[in-house]
C-alpha cells in the first residue's frame, strides 16, 4: 500500500497542518508520498526533515516582524510578504531557524511542491531534485501570493501559488499511485469557497498576467470541486480528510496567535485519525 499526503497550505492557516506533522512525528507516522501546496509545501519539507516543532515560529512569531509581513515591504519590495526572508534569511544553514536539509533529503519519501506559471499559468510540479541546500526558491514559488506579491523566480521563469494551478491535488496523488491519501484543509470541510476576493485581485494581476488572473477567477470552483472530488474518494476509504470543523474560518493571512495556537492543536488533535484510517480496508 502506497501512503499519501495533501496538504493545501493556506496562509497563515497552514498551522493546522503544522499539527498533523508534529503528531505524526511523534507517534512515527511516514507517507511514501507527500504533495504540498502554498504553505503547504514548507510543512511538508520541516516534516521531511524531521524538524518537529520548528513550524509553529513561522505562523505565530515571524509574521509579526516588519521583515516577512509589512506594507513596508509592498511599499519598498513591491510585495507584502517577503518570502525570501523566511525561506532564505531565516531557514538557510546560518539562519536563526535552519531547515536541516541533509535529513530532508536523506529522507525516502517523495516531495511535490506545486506552483503555477505566472506567464503560461500551467501548474508546475517541483521536486526534491529541485531545491539545493539554502536555496528553497521552489518553496517561495509554491507561496507566492497573487497581488500580495510580485511573481517569484526560479531559474528564470516567474511563478505564483500553486493553488492557481491546482489547489487539492489528490488527482496527482492518484496518479502517483498512492492508494491511501491523507488531504489537509485549512478550512472547514463543508465551507465552499467563493471568487469575490479572487476576482479582486485578478483584476490587479490581468493585465501583466493575464492566465494567471483566469486561473485565479477560477480556483474557488478548481478547489470546490477537488473537495467534493475528495469526499467521494472518503466514501470509498480511499481518502481521510483532516479539516478545522470545530473552529471558525480565519483568513489567510491572520495574525492572532491564540487563534492560530487554537489551529494547531486542532491539526493535532485530528492527526489521532490517521493510523485507524491507515489499518481500514478501502472499498470498491
Amino acid at each position: 500500500m502506497k501512503t499519501g499526503i495533501v496538504d493545501v497550505g493556506g496562509g497563515l492557516r497552514g498551522i493546522f497542518g503544522a499539527g498533523i506533522y508534529d503528531y505524526c512525528l511523534e507517534h512515527q507516522i511516514y507517507f511514501d508520498d507527500c504533495i504540498g501546496v502554498s504553505a503547504g509545501s514548507a510543512n511538508i519539507a520541516c516534516y521531511l526533515a524531521g524538524q518537529k516543532g520548528r513550524d509553529i515560529a513561522f505562523y505565530t512569531e515571524y509574521p509579526f516582524r516588519r521583515q516577512y509581513m509589512s506594507f513596508w515591504n509592498f511599499l519598498t519590495k513591491g510585495s507584502y510578504l517577503d518570502l525570501h526572508y523566511l525561506y532564505g534569511t531565516l531557514s538557510v544553514s546560518d539562519g536563526e531557524n535552519p531547515l536541516d536539509f541533509a535529513a530532508l533529503q536523506k529522507n525516502s519519501s517523495e516531495m511535490t511542491v506545486v506552483a503555477s506559471e505566472a506567464v503560461s499559468g500551467k501548474v508546475k510540479y517541483f521536486h526534491k531534485s529541485d531545491m539545493k541546500r539554502d536555496h528553497y526558491d521552489v518553496l517561495c514559488a509554491s507561496c507566492c501570493l497573487p497581488a500580495i506579491c510580485k511573481p517569484y523566480p526560479v531559474n528564470g521563469v516567474l511563478y505564483y501559488d500553486g493553488a492557481l494551478g491546482d489547489p487539492v491535488p489528490v488527482q496527482k496523488a492518484l496518479d502517483d499511485g498512492c492508494d491511501k491519501i491523507v488531504l489537509v484543509l485549512t478550512k472547514p470541510r463543508n465551507l465552499l469557497r467563493d471568487s469575490v476576493q479572487d476576482s479582486r485581485f485578478a483584476r490587479r494581476i490581468a493585465r501583466k498576467y493575464p492566465k494567471a488572473a483566469q486561473n485565479l477567477c477560477q480556483r474557488a470552483e478548481h478547489y470546490n470541486d477537488g473537495v467534493a472530488f475528495a469526499k467521494e474518494l472518503e466514501k470509498k476509504g480511499k481518502v481521510l480528510i483532516l479539516a478545522p470543523d470545530r473552529l471558525p474560518a480565519i483568513g489567510s493571512l491572520t495574525r492572532d496567535k491564540k487563534v492560530l495556537l487554537a489551529m494547531y492543536q486542532c491539526g493535532h488533535e485530528s492527526a489521532t485519525a490517521i493510523p485507524d484510517f491507515f489499518r481500514s480496508p478501502g472499498k470498491n
